[in-house]
């Protein structure tokens, strides 16, 4: 094995275009993003057949921009990795079948990666020491996973969401404000001016043996308070709407989390996932781990949201058992993670 494997990894699962070249799975040469924010905002959230025309567009560019960024030649790397999933169908065909056409044109190997163990290894690029065993909290936009890794691409799913993820969540509530889209930001912007005990909203807890997810209730709360007062005419404070729905959110995923760690008597626990970047998210898990005197991990927002760093990460574990895929590599919409 060479002393230094790089992987260049591109995602494309929803509205990023990314690619990027790592250095044995922590050191990031380059990682481009090309975002689709703006064209989606005027939609009021990601239409798949936009996002697929955007991909292709885009992808030749952002491939050849991290290569030059990282000043390395096609000779020099190793393999090509690629997220074939969860994701937007028709926008993971596109990264899918570039990094195929790379993959033979190079003479490299190919190695498809699940885009939810991607964000999981966020955290390895961020905290160059970690190792397994932790407990990682991935909560994106359509994802919601309580995740016990017990080694390098060995994963147990604790929990996960029965509905809408907790960033779909955030989208919906957003749009009943009347803030637009993404809804994570711009509910935690709100928030910032806001009380977040002014409504009790519902702590969807399901039931004590069980740590799935439940957001559907919460948001149904929501959207019936919002109703309740138009049809009295009464006044709707955003900042207190978002900063209560904020709250209970959070509440639920550090309660769940806690709950988790403690039942694999794990001392380590990490962040993932594109709602991870909210801030009262991050400072009260923090605040939960140091009272119970756990290692609290956090990755950038860079890394946080769909970047291909992580990707080439989660590859680079791979290469590593000569994990490889062949050719007939397709995408899946739905994959789930599993060992």
């Amino acid at each position: 094995m060479k002393d230094n494997v790089l992987i260049l990894a591109i995602e494309s699962s929803c509205d990023e275009t990314a690619c990027s070249v790592i250095e044995n799975g922590r050191n990031v040469l380059s990682n481009i993003i090309s975002s689709q924010i703006e064209i989606h905002r005027q939609y009021g959230g990601v239409v798949p057949e936009v996002a697929s025309r955007k991909h292709i567009e885009n992808i030749s560019d952002v491939v050849n921009e991290a290569i030059i960024k990282a000043n390395v030649s096609c000779d020099q790397i190793d393999a090509v990795a690629v997220t074939y999933g969860p994701g937007l169908v028709g926008a993971l065909l596109v990264g899918v079948n570039y990094a195929k056409g790379l993959s033979y044109a190079w003479n490299k190997p190919l190695i498809g990666v699940n885009h939810i163990e991607g964000h999981i290894c966020a955290n390895f690029i961020e905290n160059k020491h970690l190792e397994p065993p932790f407990v990682c909290l991935v909560a994106s936009g359509g994802h919601t996973h309580l995740i016990y890794v017990s080694d390098y691409g060995k994963y147990e799913i604790m929990g996960k969401t029965r509905d809408d993820a907790a960033g779909e969540a955030f989208d919906k509530i957003a749009r009943a404000i009347g803030l637009g889209y993404p809804g994570g930001p711009l509910i935690e912007k709100k928030a910032k001016e806001g009380n977040k005990t002014a409504v009790n909203f519902p702590r969807v807890v399901i039931d004590e043996d069980t740590l799935d997810f439940s957001f559907s209730g919460l948001k149904s709360s929501v959207l019936n308070y919002i109703h309740n007062k138009q049809q009295k005419n009464e006044e709707i404070v955003p900042e207190d709407v978002a900063a209560s729905f904020q709250q209970a959110v959070v509440d639920v995923l550090v309660m769940k989390t806690m709950k988790a760690a403690k039942l694999k008597n794990c001392k380590t626990v990490a962040l993932a996932g594109g709602v991870a970047s909210n801030s009262s998210l991050r400072e009260s898990l923090e605040e939960e781990c140091k009272k119970n005197n756990y290692v609290f991990l956090k990755p950038s927002s860079i890394l946080c949201t769909d970047n291909a760093a992580m990707i080439g990460c989660a590859a680079y574990y791979k290469y590593l058992k000569k994990e490889f895929s062949d050719s007939s590599l397709n995408a899946i919409p739905n994959l789930e993670l599993a060992d």
